[in-house]
């Protein structure tokens, strides 16, 4: 029987694997991708963006949104710590990999650690968090996420899914499947629960910096909207 470290803080101090700006990808290396990124002076204007937030951003959308590559840029242009909750649930899993926590233990075990690990995760200080795919799909972890984060949805076109997930072959819900007919029928499921997310950002096919800063112009004028007297 697989026993999460539910309680367990698996993140580190350390660096960002992304420098804002750079031409680096989304780190593969998962002690890197685990380890949050201590707070510090961020790019301007994110700078003043980070100054007036008070709950921590939470990513969500498909595989191959661009939620781990993007949160990471986003977390260092606003000077924030970066969590990847795929990451900490291996952590928690005592290493175990999400490819072999589906094989072995099912799809239900998985998302049982995975909404304990985000609960979890959005009781730590503010961050930015980048979350599974299903994770936004299970009631209580929407509720929780909605109470304690600021959720938004990097949503992409199923085309523009297709290329970046063939870069990877560790996606436990694409393994034995036709991928593109398998992606087109989490979009159906997923897409109208995903809307209800506090904000919607079109993820862009280019550069995860374009995204970034869409992103960030969405988070401006949200804050803006709520903080109006």
């Amino acid at each position: 029987m697989l026993v999460f470290k539910y309680g367990q803080n698996t993140s580190k101090p350390g660096e960002a694997a992304v420098i804002p700006g750079g031409g680096a990808q989304q780190s593969d290396d998962p002690e890197t991708s685990r380890r949050p990124r201590a707070r510090g002076k961020g790019t301007a204007p994110a700078q003043m963006i980070a100054e007036r937030l008070n709950k921590t951003i939470v990513l969500v959308g498909l595989m191959g949104a661009g939620k781990s590559c993007v949160g990471k840029r986003l977390a260092a242009c606003l000077g924030l710590p970066f969590i990847d909750a795929d990451r900490e649930i291996e952590a928690a899993a005592g290493g175990c990999s999400i490819s072999d926590i589906f094989a072995i233990h099912g799809e239900k075990v998985f998302r049982d650690g995975e909404r304990r690990v985000i609960q979890r995760l959005l009781g730590n200080p503010m961050h930015v968090l980048a979350t599974g795919g299903g994770a936004f799909m299970d009631a209580s972890t929407r509720a929780l996420i909605r109470e304690r984060g600021l959720s938004i949805w990097l949503k992409a076109e199923l085309d523009q899914l297709m290329k970046r997930v063939g870069r990877r072959g560790d996606r436990p819900l694409l393994q034995n499947v036709d991928p593109r007919a398998k992606l087109a029928e989490l979009i159906e499921v997923r897409y109208p629960i995903y809307a209800e997310a506090d904000l919607t950002v079109d993820s862009a096919d280019g550069p995860p910096d374009v995204t970034v800063q869409r992103v960030l112009q969405a988070i401006e004028a949200e804050l803006d909207r709520t903080t109006q007297p």
